[in-house]
């Protein structure tokens, strides 16, 4: 069991979100194009064997977007351009971990995608996602990313396990 600042909870409206605490902050950023969108299969690290979009911790001093755009280089050597926040997202995991993360999409970038060793990168049809390989909670908020709809998710986690889940469409920016 992990040591958490917050207190172990078994619903997810059991949870204070005013007083939820993140043990990591991290990002994701999809570069989409052309009804396509660049994916990785996560090859080390947290999520490994899963299909994602790149992503990673917010080091300290870094802003999230900062922290995005660094993240897809290391990942698949391209840059992204035009980054613009989509989302923010909020886990809790039963065992007491808590991931806060912002969600970022870009439809240019600069370079040619590239295998590292932390993922492989691919482009896959934005209609035809393979969320069985992804995070369970990924279906309910990535089709709110594609339609340009900015929202907020909070999902509650047994491990890999989703238990429950809320994804909120939101009128508002994201700085």
């Amino acid at each position: 069991m992990r040591e958490s600042m917050n207190p172990m909870v078994e619903r997810l409206h059991e949870i204070d979100w005013n007083a939820w605490v993140p043990e990591w902050r991290a990002t994701l950023l999809f570069i989409v194009r052309d009804e396509q969108v660049l994916l990785i299969h996560k090859k080390t690290g947290f999520g490994r064997g899963k299909i994602n979009a790149p992503g990673g911790r917010i080091e300290p001093g870094e802003s999230a977007r900062e922290a995005a755009i660094r993240e897809v280089q290391e990942e698949v050597c391209v840059t992204p351009l035009d980054v613009e926040n989509c989302g923010t997202l909020y886990f809790q995991f039963l065992d007491g971990f808590t991931l806060y993360g912002e969600v970022f999409r870009a439809a240019a970038f600069e370079g040619q995608p590239s295998e590292t060793e932390e993922a492989k990168p691919f482009w896959n049809s934005i209609h035809r996602m393979p969320y069985d390989q992804m995070w369970a909670d990924d279906r309910y908020w990535v089709p709110h990313l594609f339609a340009g709809r900015p929202f907020v998710g909070r999902f509650l986690f047994d491990g890999e396990t989703m238990m429950e889940h809320d994804v909120q469409i939101v009128n508002r920016c994201f700085q």
